[in-house]
Formats: C-alpha cells, structure tokens, sequence
C-alpha cells in the first residue's frame, strides 16, 4: 500500500513541468543557444536526436517495417520465408530472424551419397531487391571411409539458389497483396 502511494505521488509530482523547466534543462545551457538559436522550442530539442536515435526506442517495430515487408524482424520477412522455404529439404542447424543468418547442417542428395552440402543464407537488409539476400554453399565429397574433403562449387549454383530464392519471395509478396 505504502509503495503505491509513493509511485503515484511520485509520477504526479512529474506531471507539472512548465516551459521554464524545460528551459533550464540541462541541454540548454549557455552556449547552445548557437545550436538551438534562443526561441528554440521543445520540438526543434527534440529534433537534434537522442540516445536511441532520431525515432526513439522501438521495442516493438514500426509502421515503416509493415511497409517494407517486415515483421518485428530485422530483415525483410518475405526474403527470410523464402529462404527457410527453398532451403526446407535440408537439415537446418540455426536460425536467427533478427541478424539474418540460416544455417543447414550437411545434407547428402539420395542421388549422390557420396557428396554432401552445407548452405549459408544471409539476408542483408529490409528491402526485398536482389542485393539483399547472399547464399554460401559448401561443397564436400567422400575422400574414404568417414573423412571428407572439400570440393569446388560451380558459381552458377550460388546464383540459380539466390534466384530461386528471389523468385519465391516475390511470390510471397504477390500472394499477401492479393490476400489483402
């Protein structure tokens, strides 16, 4: 009972600042006044930036995310499913929607028992262009027993898996417009 009648006293007690109390904070003291010229109002303060940024603390993503194809994720959302979906028949090691990153573990085609694949996708941003998604492929084959050695990949696997996955997300993206 004590400790909520403190908070509230306390939070009513914030509530009350004037405009004078604003300009005796700390960040208008003498000499910012070339920065913010003397009739600089709360608004123009605000504007010079803060800790977090020009918008603040986003904990919970925002409208311009929506936009872009994101979804609290750090990444655009239609080129991370597209990703996760071409790279479904493979094993997956670890996923991280926040930096980007999905790693398989090492995969041996049925047809080919005696090779194996390992494939890496980043995804490098929020817009879903072509720059922003780049594919890794790791390539080994049986060298005897149960030792492995590494082996080329053709540079035309990289970019048909990118394609691939481009072409997917576009379709994702096709599909949710339609679907709205």
């Amino acid at each position: 009972m004590i400790a909520a009648c403190t908070l509230v006293t306390t939070l009513a007690a914030c509530s009350g600042a004037s405009q004078s109390d604003y300009d005796n904070y700390p960040g208008s003291a003498p000499g910012n006044e070339r920065i913010l010229g003397r009739s600089a109002t709360i608004a123009d303060k605000k504007k010079q930036g803060g800790v977090f940024g020009d918008e603040g603390l986003n904990l919970f993503g925002s409208d311009s995310k929506k936009q872009q194809g994101g979804s609290g994720i750090g990444v655009n959302s239609y080129l991370w499913r597209a990703t996760l979906d071409t790279l479904s028949f493979m094993p997956l090691n670890s996923a991280d929607p926040f930096g980007g990153v999905i790693i398989t573990d090492w995969y041996s085609p049925p047809e080919t028992p005696n090779e194996r694949f390992k494939i890496t996708g980043y995804i490098l941003g929020t817009a879903l262009r072509s720059d922003a998604i780049k594919v890794s492929i790791f390539r080994q084959v049986r060298a005897g027993g149960n030792e492995w050695a590494d082996a080329v990949v053709d540079p035309k696997t990289v970019t048909a898996m990118e394609d691939s996955i481009l072409t997917r997300a576009r379709q994702l993206r096709i599909d949710s417009a339609n679907n709205q």
